[in-house]
């Protein structure tokens, strides 16, 4: 099978990065862009093929990109989302709005229902864009580990009036090695190569029915199971890290998207001391604190205050259980810019769910017992490389219904776990009963157990998968089907 067939057949999950800065189209795209036939009046996005540098070596990526090069999408909260998607990139593909409820046959996963988007094709999105958040949007098959994301920003009216600077930052892992081989690695052999999407699909199929592998028994938890050759922040690194102008004293939102694929990472604001105030684009309570661990698929809104002296401030993004980091600079006027180097003095921290414990929403779900609930175990081990869930019954549920999932992680490897088409509250971690965060991805560490609760409120067939490409693409996904 030649890799763009692999790649573009694949279902699995997770992915990212797309800088906001000095990323252009190609004149074709543009020209290409002025004909779309699909909806009048709808915002022009398109899949492309671009080139950016990295460790001083040329590497092609996808991109995601308006007609005037913009990367990624903002919007306004409660406006329609109203999308003419055009594949310019030459592979097939699909994308997944990951963090808002469109209907499910818009959701983005190849053949559930959609079909992949064709090269030269375009396809017309049109449903509610919902409330506001920090977002994004990404390719659900291996081609994610091939930049194909970008950040999708919904802007309420107040964020739209608030006295304060936006700054996205999309975070990513990044290997010159094609995606199919990395995996076919981590299995000890070349398994991946040979499959296609429909065993892939009938692969994740027979892993709703239970009869996970058994745990073995491990040491010690298995942090990273890939060494990249560099992690990213808007498609660079720290030896040319992005530098955003900002003003003295002025007030900052850091926007930021994990969008790695197999890699957590602990955002660092140094000297600032930063306010948390939402996940996955749901408001919480706020947070202070100067380091916030993000897992993959995950998000974070941190408010800063800068100070009126003219300093350069790093936000940096610290790779879990490695010297690794990335990120950018904030440079007030007259900053002296020093160069900070790709790899630090000491580990980045394990990530965990000690944040998650301290984080309360702003508007939780209402008070309500739940109509059916459902325990999921996940397995798997390093060994052969197979991760599963295992669901008993599946998960069938009822238009209208509150539904609680509790969920344990019997693997030595963390797994973010991530619902499509809801959001869900954390509302026990451990054992310990809260009222935690809304939000769409939560991490289960080795051992660890969560319970969250949400309303059947949008009727499909909804992924339920573990944000690290590679455990998805392994079996770690499940779905949540309404009957």
């Amino acid at each position: 099978m030649k890799r763009r067939e692999f790649l573009g057949g694949l279902m699995s999950g997770v992915a990212v990065a797309a800088s906001a800065a000095a990323l252009h189209p190609s004149r074709s795209w543009a020209e290409a862009s002025k004909a779309t036939s699909s909806g009048a009046g709808a915002r022009s996005l398109a899949i492309t093929k671009r080139v950016i540098e990295v460790n001083g070596r040329a590497a092609d990526v996808f991109g995601l990109l308006q007609p005037d090069g913009t990367v990624g999408l903002t919007l306004d909260a409660d406006s329609p989302f109203d999308v003419a998607l055009s594949n310019q990139g030459g592979e097939a593909t699909l994308i997944h709005w990951h963090g808002l409820a469109p209907p499910w046959d818009m959701d983005g996963v190849p053949d559930n229902p959609a079909a992949l988007l064709k090269a030269k094709e375009t396809r017309h999105y049109a449903f509610p864009v919902g409330a506001g958040g920090t977002h994004w949007m990404h390719a659900h098959t291996l081609q994610e580990q091939n930049l194909l994301a970008a950040p999708l920003i919904v802007r309420t009216a107040d964020d739209r009036q608030r006295d304060e600077q936006e700054v996205v930052i999309l975070l990513h892992d990044f290997s010159f090695t094609p995606a199919e081989e990395l995996l076919a690695k981590l299995k000890g052999s070349s398994a991946g190569h040979g499959m296609d999407h429909g065993a892939m699909m009938k692969n994740m199929a027979s892993n709703m029915q239970g009869g996970g592998m058994a745990m073995p028994g491990m040491a010690a938890m298995d942090l990273n199971d890939i060494e990249y050759d560099a992690y990213l922040a808007n498609d660079r690194t720290l030896d040319d890290p992005e530098v955003v102008a900002v003003e003295n004293g002025g007030r900052i939102r850091l926007r930021i998207i994990n969008g790695a694929t197999a890699t957590a990472f602990t955002v660092d604001t140094g000297a600032l001391t930063g306010q948390l105030i939402a996940v996955d684009g749901q408001s919480v309570q706020p947070v202070s604190g100067n380091r916030f661990p993000i897992s993959m698929g995950q998000r974070l809104d941190i408010r800063l205050e800068l100070p009126k002296s003219a300093e350069a401030q790093p936000i940096l993004a610290l790779r879990e259980g490695s010297d690794h980091r990335t990120g950018i600079i904030l440079a007030q006027s007259g900053a002296k810019i020093a160069k900070i180097a790709s790899r630090g003095k000491e580990p980045g921290p394990v990530v965990g769910l000690d944040l998650e414990e301290r984080l309360a929403a702003v508007a939780p779900l209402s008070a309500r017992p739940a109509d059916r609930r459902f325990e999921l175990t996940l397995t798997g081990s390093m060994s052969g490389y197979d991760w599963r869930i295992e669901v008993g019954d599946g998960l069938g549920v009822r238009e209208g219904e509150r539904i609680e999932i509790a969920m344990r992680n019997m693997s030595m490897m963390s797994h973010p776990m991530h619902l499509h088409g809801h959001h869900f509250q954390v509302v026990d971690i451990g054992g310990k009963v809260l009222g935690g965060a809304v939000r769409d991805t939560v991490l289960l560490p080795p051992m660890g157990s969560v319970k969250v609760v949400f309303d059947a409120n949008n009727p499909g067939r909804w992924p339920l998968h573990c944000h690290h490409l590679y455990h998805m693409a392994s079996g770690m996904m499940s779905f949540v089907a309404y009957t």
